[in-house]
């Protein structure tokens, strides 16, 4: 179920119904939450909610046993057992055929019971809801999740599930830690909701979702197509920017509603996007970038590994560690393993300039040139998310290259520059221009937003993350 679909609306408005009904308690409206986002998971392919009961059981039972037992190996055992588990699901299900085409032989090839297990439905969401779970179970061990006094098994089963099912974040995120969630959960109350911030997030998020990429979608399909390679140098090269601001605008966009969503609810996610495109070094890039994710990383897997503390070698070495698991995170294709080791490059190659003149002086000149070199990586970086085929990636640089002496398209390219400009001025708006604008004008802007949801969205289409 997509967030910018009729069923969806009708789900939410029952929920909000429902969860605020006068005289309802906190197990009432923790209840209400998980029905209504098991409906909101199932609705397609209602066969796959058994997966994700599978794996909210296994994360409540994990993480109630590590914290009722004063045994710190046995609590060790509990945990890497609940971890391996969650993980060998995800595996099955997310990488099966990527391993088998690796290492055994070409998909078609299969037959009998390993065709069967090879072409089962990835389930969408696995790898958050995935992340969710090992976040609390290492939370619960390493004592951050306030989870020493359970009052009983069904209590913490509840709290589990909502935790795990909870919709606004689901499918695509934010990934909340289990330290940050778990504290907020109690009883909710309707006057205590901020209406005018869940609102602005909305508009801003079904905004830049439904007229920004779902129209910038239409005009990036021709990037996978057999007929970019007679398209025009310039077109080519404005269809790079333009994916760069489709994904941002796509992902950026779904957070902002799932922070709204939450907002209306009474839980609070945390910011997924910190403007990344004004980022002027890879380093803060990723400190603004899908900022759950980077934070999950770093906390899980980079700082286990010994973080940045046993030399630059080590560092450098945990760095492209953690980039290529992030990468392949992202998708059960090398070109996804290949994105994030690019960026893991990035970020190994730059770390000793990081105190050097270039990337501390303030001169406009330098900040502009470091924040392009970021924008201008990182754009052509999502030619392997666009282009999952390496041969293609090849074809369309190759065009790229080449066909300058081309002419045409002014139609394409005033509408990917028209699609893509409120990305431009989304991040511009952080130089101060958001904080100059008056309340009156700002509810004008919003309003503006609304109509331009009405009247101009483009062919709805899922979101990108979804796939993940």
């Amino acid at each position: 179920m997509n967030f910018n679909s009729m069923p969806f609306v009708a789900l939410f408005a029952a929920t909000i119904v429902l969860y605020y009904l006068p005289g309802t308690g906190r197990r009432w409206q923790l209840l209400v939450l998980v029905v209504a986002s098991i409906v909101f998971y199932g609705w397609e392919q209602p066969y796959l909610v058994l997966l994700l009961l599978f794996s909210g059981a296994i994360t409540s039972l994990a993480s109630f046993e590590i914290a009722r037992s004063p045994d710190l190996v046995r609590s060790r055992i509990i945990a890497v057992a609940g971890v391996a588990t969650m993980l060998l699901v995800l595996a099955f299900f997310k990488y099966n055929r990527l391993l088998y085409e690796t290492f055994v032989s070409e998909l078609s090839s299969a037959s009998g019971p390993a065709r069967l297990l090879l072409t089962l439905p990835l389930p969408i969401g696995i790898s958050f809801f995935t992340f969710h779970g090992i976040s609390l179970v290492v939370d619960t061990f390493t004592r951050k999740a306030g989870l020493r006094e359970i009052p009983s098994r069904d209590s913490h089963l509840a709290r589990t599930f909502l935790y795990i099912t909870f919709f606004p974040q689901l499918i695509a995120g934010p990934i909340m830690k289990a330290r940050d969630f778990f504290p907020q959960i109690g009883r909710k109350r309707l006057r205590d909701v901020d209406w005018e911030l869940a609102a602005r997030a909305l508009i801003a998020g079904y905004f830049l979702k439904m007229v920004v990429a779902d129209n910038l979608a239409v005009q990036t399909s021709a990037m996978s197509g057999a007929y970019a390679a007679f398209l025009p140098s310039l077109t080519l090269l404005l269809l790079v920017f333009a994916y760069s601001c489709q994904i941002f605008a796509d992902f950026a966009g779904y957070s902002l509603i799932a922070i709204g969503l939450a907002r209306c609810l009474g839980y609070e996610l945390m910011t997924n996007f910190n403007f990344p495109y004004i980022a002027q070094s890879f380093s803060e890039f990723w400190h603004r970038w899908h900022i759950s994710l980077s934070t999950w990383l770093r906390d899980y897997l980079f700082i286990p590994l010994g973080g940045s503390r046993r030399g630059p070698l080590r560092t450098a070495l945990n760095i492209m560690i953690v980039m290529f698991l992030g990468g392949l995170w992202h998708g059960a294709a090398w070109s996804y393993a290949i994105w994030g080791t690019v960026h893991g490059l990035a970020l190994v190659i730059e770390r000793p300039f990081l105190g050097s003149r270039f990337y501390t002086s303030e001169l406009l000149a330098l900040r502009i040139a470091r924040t392009l070199i970021v924008v201008v990586f990182v754009s052509f970086a999502w030619l392997l998310f666009r282009l999952p085929d390496f041969g293609q990636v090849r074809a369309y640089l190759g065009a790229l290259a080449s066909n300058w002496g081309n002419l045409g398209g002014a139609e394409v390219v005033m509408a990917l520059v028209a699609y893509s400009l409120p990305v431009v001025i989304y991040h511009l708006a952080q130089f101060g221009l958001s904080a100059s604008i008056r309340p009156a004008a700002r509810a004008w802007v919003h309003a503006g937003l609304l109509a331009m949801i009405v009247l101009n969205s483009g062919v709805a289409g899922a979101f990108i993350y979804f796939q993940f």
